[in-house]
């Protein structure tokens, strides 16, 4: 169960300095990790802007004069639980999957956007410590635009509505709120220990009857001391005996967990994945490819794909409309993907016996690659030298290997190769019209398995000795086309350029063995975590980012800028 937090600080203008300090890192945090860099979505994140100064420009003048001690902003902490960003691994510090980050962010800044608008002067994604969390700095302004804290924030139930707000707002990710109405209490006991602490010293203006009154106090005092002792003797130890069945517990959990695994259903993502769609950046739950638009619920699924419009249930189902196959041919390839354990948990409601003499006598599922056209490889090969900038002695040779080619449809389509060569599977990628954005995974790719690379360098026969991952295969031809200008006229070692979408489809046992790796992914938020975490599972690799978006946009800035030393040259030679 995982929950939506939101907290307030409320800060005097002399606490402006030190709360900014914190949030844009100008002082050390000890448990922040400088490899991970926090996103500025509200403010000018290049500005030397103070917060103080922020503040005060919002703030304007006042009718009234403002008050030494008033509150000048109030810091807004959201976050959410661990569970949310990490359903698998919660207590794994550090770690998030991207896609969890963002749905709650877009949720979060919405939010913030709806409630304050432009009184929030600035907000900060911090990625860099455990969980990943806000910091929004907001100006308390009423509607009269006049400083006043306490119209938003004074009491229980305003507070109330304000945790209220923020968990309507990020329900729909499958957060909770926490428990309405606490009636827990905090009672300050400092003045009943002084009372116990103190002697009754003579005084000669105590009359009999007050000097009796105080000592009947303090005997009472010692009394409720006496009792709060061996309370808090007690609680001690039911607490520990509490601890000791918590743990009895918790192994009992892992056990049946354990003994579960294999009655649990395969999680309908990870088929999807495997099938070969890719999930909306905007709409987490929607998978697209191969014509679908597949919402997956839980165990259940729907296609809103025009053509479609039906759904089901369970991984078997969603094999088989995908695929477009029978129960036998997608029990098959699911035993192919998931190994048979796999594919008893996708068949929970069949027999094991009829699962296990079809993958008996069910051939493994081979990859048929795209038919190619070569009436159309002329507008592909203009699409790749022209509009993306990819050398032409690079595109023909590939050509020539038949690692890229032309589809029917005019798609550049990228064959997908394992380790030893085999081709097991194709990337396709639109070419036709300027707004062209279709790509995707050729039906049957075995994603897991099989990755388009190339290699340059060396000799024919030499071992690789670097490996240069990539996210997309036109990112890979990029980085070897820029690398191809860096080393010209000298040898280069043998690398590797290979495209890899994901850090789970990482040819972990082949790069292992591998010193020199270069993880060059986009430069955004997104292609640093997949870096960080090919980092970890790769600690020899080092991270390369692209001064542009991604390495094509980086190669195109290269070829204009030398087009433009070329033309201004050429003037020079004419005058």
């Amino acid at each position: 169960m995982a929950y939506a937090i939101a907290r307030i600080k409320k800060l005097k203008r002399s606490s402006l300095g030190g709360s900014e300090a914190h949030t844009a890192r100008q002082r050390e945090t000890p448990n922040a990790d400088r490899n991970k860099h926090n996103i500025r979505f509200i403010g000018n994140q290049n500005s030397d802007e103070t917060l103080d100064s922020l503040v005060i420009q919002k703030i304007g003048e006042q009718k009234r004069k403002i008050r030494p001690d008033a509150v000048y902003a109030v810091e807004i902490l959201l976050t959410a639980s661990p569970e949310y960003f990490r359903p698998d691994c919660p207590s794994q510090a550090g770690y998030y999957e991207a896609d969890k980050v963002q749905a709650w962010l877009t949720a979060s800044k919405k939010w913030l956007e709806e409630n304050y608008g432009d009184r929030i002067v600035r907000a900060e994604l911090h990625l860099d410590e455990a969980t990943p969390h806000i910091h929004a700095y907001f100006v308390p302004l009423d509607e009269q635009r006049q400083l006043r804290a306490k119209h938003f924030f004074d009491g229980r139930q305003k507070m109330r509505q304000f945790q209220d707000s923020y968990s309507a707002a990020t329900e729909h990710l499958g957060l909770e709120r926490g428990i309405k109405g606490s009636k827990a209490q905090h009672q300050d006991i400092k003045d009943f220990y002084s009372i116990v602490n103190t002697g009754i010293e003579p005084n000669s203006r105590l009359t009999l009857s007050q000097m009796q009154a105080k000592a009947a106090d303090r005997e009472r005092a010692q009394t409720r001391k006496q009792e709060l002792e061996r309370t808090a003797k007690a609680l001690a130890l039911e607490n520990e005996r509490l601890q000791q069945r918590i743990e009895e517990l918790e192994t009992e959990r892992n056990q049946w967990l354990q003994q579960a695994a294999l009655l649990r259903e395969l999680a309908l993502e990870d088929v999807a994945w495997q099938l070969g769609l890719d999930r909306d950046d905007n709409q987490p739950n929607k998978w697209k490819g191969h014509g679908h638009i597949i919402n997956i619920d839980g165990t259940k699924f729907y296609d809103f794909a025009p053509s479609s419009q039906k759904g089901g249930g369970g991984a078997i189902d969603l094999v088989m409309h995908v695929n477009d196959c029978d129960f036998k041919t997608a029990i098959s390839w699911l035993h192919d993907c998931f190994g048979e354990s796999g594919a008893m948990r996708a068949a929970i409601a069949r027999t094991k016996e009829e699962v296990i003499k079809t993958v008996q006598q069910q051939p493994t599922p081979q990859f048929t690659p795209p038919p190619a056209d070569s009436s159309k490889w002329l507008a592909v090969h203009s699409y790749l030298t022209q509009k993306r900038g990819i050398p032409n002695n690079l595109v023909t040779a590939l050509f020539e290997s038949g690692l890229v080619y032309a589809d029917e449809r005019k798609n550049a389509v990228f064959a997908m190769r394992s380790v030893g060569g085999e081709v097991m599977g194709a990337f396709m990628r639109g070419t036709v019209r300027e707004d062209n954005t279709f790509m995707g995974y050729a039906k049957g790719t075995k994603r897991s398995d099989c990755w388009f690379y190339l290699r340059l360098g060396g000799q024919a026969d030499s071992e690789i000795e670097r490996v240069i991952l990539c996210k997309s295969p036109i990112d890979t031809l990029s980085v070897a086309a820029l690398e191809d200008e860096t080393h010209s006229g000298e040898p280069r070692v043998k690398t590797m350029y290979m495209a890899v979408d994901s850090p789970q489809s990482l040819p972990l046992e082949f790069l292992r063995k591998i010193k020199r790796i270069g993880v060059a992914f986009n430069n955004d938020v997104f292609g640093e975590e997949a870096a960080g975490a090919v980092k970890k599972l790769l600690p020899q690799a080092t991270i390369i980012m692209p001064d542009q978006r991604d390495w094509n946009l980086q190669l195109l800035a290269r070829l204009s800028r030398e087009q433009l030393e070329l033309r201004q040259r050429s003037l020079g030679l004419r005058r």
